[in-house]
C-alpha cells in the first residue's frame, strides 16, 4: 500500500488520471440508469383496442398515458361522428406507455361532392357515374319514352339534382328513367353472397329495383351478404323494368360465401353478369378498384 502511495506521489499525473476515470465510470453509471427510467426499458404493454370507441372514451381508459393523433376524419352513412375507424399501432401489440397512437375518426357531416350530369347516359351508365361521384343510386321509376333506358330526370330528396350542383356525399340518387316501346323486361341478377352495396348496385344496373331488406340478426350490416333473393335467379325469368327484388342477410365468412354460391340451384359458372355489357363502361365491381366509392 506504501508503495503505491510513493508511486502516486512520485507521479500525481497517474492520480489525477485514475481520478478521471473514477468519476466517468460514475457519471457514466447515472446517465444509463437516468436512461433506462427515462425510456422505461423491458417496460411494454398491450396496446388496447380503441377502434370503435370515441376519443373521449379512449382516453378515459387510458392507463398507458397514450397521445391520441387524428390523421384522417371520414364520413360514414348511418355511423356517428368522432368514432375511431382505424388505429395505429394495432391493439395487442406490445407497445410503451407515453407513445403517440395515430388514429382516423369518422367525420360529423359528408364533404360535399358535385353532382354529375345523368341525362341522356343509359341505366348502366349512370350507375357507374353516380357510384364513381360517391353517391348511392336509389329508386329508377319508369315513364313512357321512346328511348328505353335512358335517364330522363335526376333528383336528390325529391328535388332535381342539377349538374355540377353540390351535395353530401354517399346523397341518394333518385333516376327517371324512360321504358322503351314494346316490352321492357329484364332477367334478375345472381346477388347470393354479395354484401348489400353490391347487390344493390347490380340490381339497379339490371332496371330493377330493390325492395324490403332484411337484417335480421346480423352484426355487421356492411360485411353481411344476401343468402335469399325474391324473385330468384334462374337465367331465364323475365320481369318488368322496376320490378323489386327482396332480399336477405346474414354474416358470412368467405368459405360460406364460396359454399352458398356453389349449392345454389342453378350453375354459378354460366350466370350472367348484369355488369358484363361492353359499353366501354367499368362495372361498379370493377370501379372499386379504381375508385373509392
Amino acid at each position: 500500500m506504501e508503495k503505491i502511495k510513493s508511486f502516486l506521489r512520485s507521479y500525481p499525473w497517474v492520480a489525477h488520471l485514475l481520478v478521471m476515470i473514477a468519476v466517468s465510470l460514475v457519471a457514466l453509471f447515472f446517465i444509463f440508469l437516468f436512461i433506462k427510467i427515462y425510456a422505461r426499458q423491458g417496460e411494454e404493454y398491450e396496446m388496447p383496442v380503441v377502434e370503435g370507441k370515441t376519443i373521449a372514451e379512449a382516453e378515459a381508459a387510458n392507463d398507458l398515458d397514450l397521445e391520441f393523433v387524428v390523421l384522417d376524419s371520414i364520413y360514414q352513412k348511418g355511423v356517428p361522428g368522432g368514432i375511431i375507424i382505424t388505429q395505429d399501432p394495432k391493439g395487442g401489440i406490445m407497445v410503451k406507455s407515453g407513445r403517440k397512437v395515430y388514429v382516423s375518426v369518422t367525420s360529423y357531416s359528408a364533404e360535399d361532392v358535385p353532382m354529375p350530369e345523368l341525362t341522356g347516359l343509359s341505366v348502366r351508365q349512370a350507375v357507374s357515374e353516380i357510384y364513381n361521384n360517391g353517391l348511392t343510386v336509389g329508386r329508377l321509376t319508369f315513364v313512357d319514352d321512346p328511348f328505353k333506358n335512358n335517364v330522363k330526370e335526376q333528383s336528390c330528396k325529391g328535388r332535381t339534382a342539377y349538374a355540377g350542383q353540390k351535395i353530401a356525399r354517399g346523397s341518394v340518387i333518385d333516376l327517371v328513367v324512360g321504358r322503351g316501346e314494346g316490352e321492357s323486361t329484364n332477367k334478375v341478377p345472381f346477388v347470393i353472397g354479395k354484401t348489400a352495396d353490391k347487390a344493390r348496385r347490380d340490381i339497379v344496373t339490371a332496371s330493377l329495383n330493390v325492395g324490403p331488406e332484411h337484417f335480421n340478426g346480423v352484426k355487421n350490416k356492411e360485411k353481411a351478404v344476401v343468402y335469399r333473393q325474391e324473385p330468384d335467379y334462374t337465367g331465364v325469368s323475365q320481369y318488368p323494368f322496376g320490378t323489386q327484388v327482396e332480399l336477405w342477410y346474414i354474416d358470412a365468412n368467405a368459405d360460406e360465401v364460396s359454399k352458398m354460391v356453389s349449392d345454389f340451384k342453378v350453375d354459378s359458372s354460366k350466370i350472367i353478369d348484369p355488369n358484363g355489357e361492353e359499353d366501354g363502361f367499368p362495372s361498379p365491381d370493377e370501379l372499386d378498384g379504381i375508385e373509392a366509392w
